[in-house]
C-alpha cells in the first residue's frame, strides 16, 4: 500500500491484462480508450482523499494505454484521467476534470457523493450537455483500489447440481439478514451473514440447491432517490463489473465475499448471481461522467445512429452497454470468466438479457454475445439463465435463447396465477406450464429444465401479497403509485390487505400452499422468493426497488402460520428429490413408451374419463386431474441405471366448491394420500400443514375441496 511516498519509476508496461494487475513484484495498469488522446493514473493515499500524483500513460498498444510501476503494491488506491474530445454531437464526452473509475477496477473504497461536479456538462446551463464543466469530481467519487488476489480456496469445488435436480432460492444479501435473530449483530447484512452457521444450516435444512443473489456488482444509488431519502436497494444501477459492492461486506474485504461462496459450496449450495451488463449507472445523456462516459462514450454505449448525443435506450434506464464493440464484448466476457475462476460463482441470471442480443438494434438470436459464451471453455460450463425480454422492440424472447441457456418463465408465473385466481379459460394454459411449457421450449430440442418457473420474484408481489392484495400499494417509494405494474393477476380473497377474518386467513394461507405445490411439483426448475416460505409480506408494495429497511427485509418473527408454511415447503422440496417423475429431463410424450401399455401421461375429468382434446376450450373448467407413470421416464440415472419411480395422480381444482373426483383404476394397493392443500394442522408445525402421514384412499372417488391441489401416489411400487 503507497503511505504517500511519490513514485518514481514508471515503465512501460503491457496492454494486457486490463485494468490493475498485481505480479507479485509491482503493478501493470492497462487502459482501452480508442478515442481518447491522453491518459493519466491518478494516485490517492490509503483512503483515497487525496490525491498524490499523476502519472502520464504514455504507452499505447492497440487502443490499450498502459505503464506498470515497480513500486506499487497491492492497497494502492487510484483512478483515472482521460484526455479527448468532448463534442456530444460526436458521441464523445471526454472530460479530464472528472476522476474516472477504472472499468476493470476488482475493488472500490469509499461511496459516491452526488454533487453537481460529478456531470461532464454544467448543470443548469441552457446549453445542457453540450456545455462543458471543469470541476475536479474526485473528492466526490469512489476510488479504485489494486487487489491482493490471493486466499486460500483449499479443496472447494462447484456443487455441480444438474439441472432438473436444481431448487433456486432468489435472496438478497442485504435483506435477507438484516432481521435474523441468530447472525450477529455487527455481520447483518453482509457477506459474513449469508456465510455463518445459522443461515447456512437454514438452507440447506430448507432443502434449497442454488441460492441467487441480487446484484452484488458495486453499484450507485442513484441521485434522484437520494434527494428522497431512499436507497437504490436492489442494485440493478451498476458502476463496476468487477468489484463486489463493499455495503454488503462487514470487513471491507474481497475475500469477505469468497469465504461465503466457499461455505455455502462445502454444504453443496450453488451460487448464481444476478448481473446487469445490459447498462450501466451513467444513465442517459444528461447523466453523471463516473467511467464508461469518460473513458470512451462511444465504444462502450450504443450511441443513436441519427443523433449521437444520445444513446438507444433498450433497457429503460437511459442507456444499453454496446456489445457489437469488441472491447465492451470483452470487458462483459472478461468480468463473466472473473467471477467464475477467482470468485468461484456457479452461475449467472443476466438481467434484461434480449438487450445483449441487440445487433443494429435489433434482437440476434444467437448473437456475438451468445456466440462468444458457447465456445468459452469457462463460460459454457455454468448456469446461464436469461431474463428473456428487455424494454425494446422485439425483446420479447420467451422460448427463443440458445440451447445451454435456460430463462425466467413469465408465462408459468401468469399461467399459474390466472389458474389459482380462478380465471376463465386458463386450464390449458396452465397444463402446459404444469409439465414443462413444451410448447414454449421443445420445439428447438431443448428440456424442461430450460424454464426457470416462478410464481414471485424480487420484481413483484411477495406470495403472501399476491393473495392479500388485489391493487399495488407502492406509496413508501414517493412516485404517488405510479410505479411498479397494474397487471399483477392477484386476488385479494375477500378483503385488501390485513384482515382478522379467519375463513379469509385460512383461504389466504390455502392459496400459498397450492401456488407452492403448484411450483415445487411442475416439471422445470422451481425458483422460490426468499420469504415465501414464510408468508413474508411488503404490505403491498410490488416494486420495492427503494426500501432498504424493514419493509424490504425479511421478517424471521415466528408464527404458527409461519412454522407450518416452512415445514410445508421443506416437506415438499423432500418429495421433488426423492421422486424422479417431478424432475424429468424429457417432455411427456402423452403416449406409452416402447414396449410398454401405459401413457406417461394422461389427462383425466372430474368424472374419471380422459380429457378430449375440446375439453380444453372449456372456459368455464378449473378442475382437472394428472397421472404420470412411474414406466414412462426415458432417461436414465448417473449411472445409467433405469429410472422407475411410483405413478402419482395429482388432483387440482380451483373452483370455490367441492367437487368429488372420480379415480382412474389403480394397482391392487389402491391410491395412497400424500398431500391436500385443504387439510389444516397448525396444531403441529413440526408434521407440516397439509401433508398429512401417508394413508390409503379406498373409496371410488375423492372429495376435492373448493381451492385445493391434492396429491396420490399408486402404492404399488414399480420393480
Amino acid at each position: 500500500m503507497m503511505t504517500g511516498k511519490r513514485i518514481t519509476a514508471v515503465w512501460p508496461g503491457r496492454a494486457y491484462p486490463l485494468g490493475a494487475h498485481w505480479d507479485g513484484e509491482g503493478v501493470n495498469f492497462a487502459l482501452f480508450s480508442e478515442h481518447a488522446e491522453q491518459v493519466e493514473l491518478c494516485v490517492f493515499d490509503g483512503n483515497g482523499r487525496h490525491e498524490l500524483q499523476r502519472i502520464a500513460l504514455r504507452d499505447r498498444t492497440d487502443h490499450v494505454w498502459h505503464c506498470y510501476l515497480p513500486e506499487a503494491r497491492p492497497g494502492l488506491a487510484y483512478g483515472y484521467r482521460v484526455h479527448g474530445p468532448y463534442k456530444p454531437e460526436d458521441g464523445h464526452r471526454f472530460n479530464a476534470h472528472k476522476l474516472l473509475v477504472d472499468p476493470y477496477a476488482k475493488d472500490l473504497i469509499g461511496q459516491l457523493r452526488w454533487g453537481d461536479a460529478l456531470y461532464g456538462y454544467t448543470v443548469g446551463s441552457k446549453r445542457e450537455d453540450l456545455s462543458f464543466d471543469r470541476r475536479d469530481s474526485a473528492s466526490l467519487m469512489p476510488k479504485c483500489r489494486v487487489l491482493e488476489p490471493a486466499f486460500t480456496w483449499e479443496d472447494d469445488r462447484h456443487p455441480l447440481v444438474p439441472w432438473q435436480d436444481m431448487v433456486i432460492y432468489e435472496m438478497h444479501v442485504r435483506g435477507f439478514t438484516m432481521m435474523h435473530p441468530d447472525v450477529p449483530a455487527q455481520l447483518r447484512g453482509t457477506y459474513a451473514a449469508l456465510g455463518c452457521a445459522p443461515v447456512v444450516a437454514y438452507l440447506k435444512r430448507l432443502g434449497v440447491t442454488s441460492v441467487e443473489l441480487l446484484p452484488v456488482h458495486s453499484y450507485v444509488n442513484d441521485h434522484r432517490l437520494a434527494e428522497k431519502g431512499l436507497q437504490n436497494y436492489w442494485g440493478y444501477n451498476t458502476l463496476g463489473y468487477f468489484a463486489p459492492e463493499v455495503r454488503y461486506s462487514a470487513s471491507g474485504k474481497v475475500g469477505e465475499f469468497k469465504t461465503m461462496v466457499k461455505t455455502l459450496h462445502s454444504v453443496g449450495i450453488e451460487v448464481i448471481l444476478d448481473v446487469v451488463y445490459n447498462h450501466t449507472c451513467e444513465g442517459n445523456q444528461l447523466g453523471p461522467t463516473l467511467s464508461f462516459r469518460g473513458v470512451d462514450n462511444s465504444s462502450y454505449y450504443i450511441v443513436n445512429a441519427e443523433n449521437r448525443r444520445g444513446y438507444d435506450d433498450f433497457t429503460g434506464c437511459g442507456n444499453t452497454v454496446n456489445l457489437e464493440h469488441p472491447r465492451a464484448l470483452q470487458l462483459v466476457m472478461d468480468s463473466l470468466r472473473y467471477w467464475v475462476e477467482e470468485m468461484h460463482v456457479d452461475g449467472f441470471r443476466f438481467d434484461l438479457a434480449s438487450a445483449l442480443a441487440r445487433e443494429s438494434g435489433k434482437v440476434e438470436n444467437p448473437g456475438g454475445f451468445f456466440d462468444a459464451i458457447r465456445q468459452d471453455p469457462t463460460l459454457n460450463r455454468v448456469k446461464l439463465i436469461a431474463e428473456p425480454w428487455d424494454l425494446g422492440h422485439g425483446g420479447y424472447q420467451v422460448g427463443n435463447f440458445p440451447h445451454g441457456w435456460a430463462e425466467w418463465n413469465d408465462r408459468y408465473r401468469d399461467g399459474v396465477r390466472s389458474y389459482w385466481k380462478g380465471d376463465d379459460g386458463t386450464i390449458g394454459e396452465f397444463a402446459q406450464r404444469l409439465t414443462g411449457s413444451q410448447d414454449l421450449y421443445g420445439w428447438s430440442g431443448k428440456r424442461p429444465s430450460a424454464s426457470i418457473n416462478f410464481v414471485t420474484a424480487h420484481d413483484g408481489f411477495t406470495l403472501h401479497d399476491l393473495v392479500s392484495y388485489n391493487d399495488k400499494h407502492n406509496d413508501a417509494n414517493g412516485e404517488d403509485n405510479r410505479d411498479g405494474s397494474s397487471h399483477n393477476l392477484s386476488w385479494n380473497c375477500g378483503v385488501e390487505g390485513a384482515t382478522e377474518n379467519p375463513d379469509i386467513l385460512a383461504l389466504r394461507e390455502r392459496q400459498k400452499r397450492n401456488l407452492l405445490a403448484t411450483l415445487l411439483l411442475s416439471q422445470g426448475v422451481p425458483m422460490l422468493l426468499a420469504g415465501d416460505q414464510r408468508g413474508n409480506t411488503q404490505l403491498g408494495n410490488n416494486n420495492a426497488y427503494c426500501q432498504d429497511n424493514i419493509l424490504g427485509w425479511l421478517d424471521w418473527t415466528s408464527t404458527a402460520e409461519r412454522e407450518a408454511l416452512e415445514t410445508f415447503v421443506q416437506r415438499l422440496i423432500v418429495l421433488r428429490k426423492a421422486h424422479p417423475s417431478f424432475r424429468r429431463c424429457n417432455f411427456f410424450e402423452g403416449k406409452p413408451r416402447e414396449g410398454d401399455t401405459v401413457k406417461d401421461l394422461c389427462w383425466f375429468k372430474p368424472d374419471g374419463t380422459e380429457m378430449m382434446p375440446q375439453d380444453w376450450n372449456d372456459g368455464h373448467a378449473r378442475c382437472l386431474g394428472k397421472l404420470t407413470s412411474g414406466h414412462g421416464i426415458a432417461e436414465r440415472g448417473p449411472r445409467g441405471e433405469t429410472l422407475r419411480d411410483d405413478d402419482f395422480l395429482l388432483l387440482l381444482n380451483a373452483h370455490h366448491d367441492e367437487i368429488p373426483f372420480t379415480l382412474p383404476p389403480a394397482g391392487p394397493g389402491g391410491w395412497v394420500l400424500l398431500l391436500d392443500t385443504a387439510m389444516q394442522d397448525r396444531s403441529s408445525a413440526e408434521n407440516g400443514a397439509s401433508v398429512a402421514s401417508p394413508r390409503r384412499w379406498a373409496q371410488p372417488s375423492y372429495p376435492l375441496q373448493g381451492r385445493s391441489f391434492v396429491l396420490l401416489r399408486c402404492a404399488d411400487v414399480h420393480v
